[in-house]
Order: C-alpha cells, then sequence, then structure tokens
C-alpha cells in the first residue's frame, strides 16, 4: 500500500505538467465562482438584499403618500383637526359627554 502511494506521488508532477491548463482552468473558476467580493454567490447574495431594500423603500414610500395626504388635509380641512382633537385627545364641546369604551381583557384575581 505504502509503495503505491510512493509511486503516485512520483506521478504527479508528470500529471500536473500534463494538465497544467485544466488545473489551471479549474482553479480560476473557483476562485471566480466562490472566493472573493465579486464571486457569484457574493453576487447573489448582494441581489437578495438589493430586492429586500426595494421592497422597503416601496412601503416606507406608501407610508408617505399616506401621511402626506393626512397632513394636507389638517392644513386645509379643520373638521379633520376636530375629528383628531375628539379621537386622539378627547376634546369636546360644552354641551357634549365622552363615554370611553375600552376592550382591555380585565385581569381576574385568582384569590377571589
Amino acid at each position: 500500500m505504502l509503495d503505491k502511494i510512493k509511486d503516485y506521488l512520483r506521478r504527479v508532477p508528470a500529471l500536473a505538467e500534463r494538465y497544467k491548463y485544466l488545473i489551471t482552468i479549474v482553479i480560476g473558476v473557483l476562485v471566480v465562482g466562490f472566493i472573493g467580493e465579486n464571486s457569484y454567490l457574493q453576487q447573489a447574495k448582494n441581489y437578495r438584499q438589493i430586492t429586500h431594500l426595494k421592497n422597503e423603500i416601496e412601503t416606507y414610500e406608501e407610508s408617505y403618500r399616506e401621511d402626506s395626504t393626512k397632513l394636507s388635509r389638517l392644513y386645509t380641512d379643520p373638521e379633520a383637526i376636530e375629528k383628531i382633537a375628539r379621537e386622539r385627545y378627547f376634546m369636546k364641546t360644552d354641551d357634549e359627554d365622552i363615554f370611553v369604551l375600552s376592550d382591555d381583557a380585565v385581569k381576574e384575581d385568582p384569590g377571589l
């Protein structure tokens, strides 16, 4: 068994000389495909990240448009200001009563 290994190791330089171009091409493909900043694997990761960030941008742009229309209504429509004051800050006129209904779960006391 040891003789076979020694024989194979003696033939390696001859094989390397014979297939030097093939070895060079295989090593080059491995370097370009899997190692380094510009490898195909890194480009695929970057592409997925870019797609995710574009989706996030679309989401934020949509919320920006909605908020912009709400803000413009606040500047132009006094009824919108009144609605926000009544809903969020529980403001009322003198002749009104406000009843706040909460759907929070009531905590039961286990000791009772």
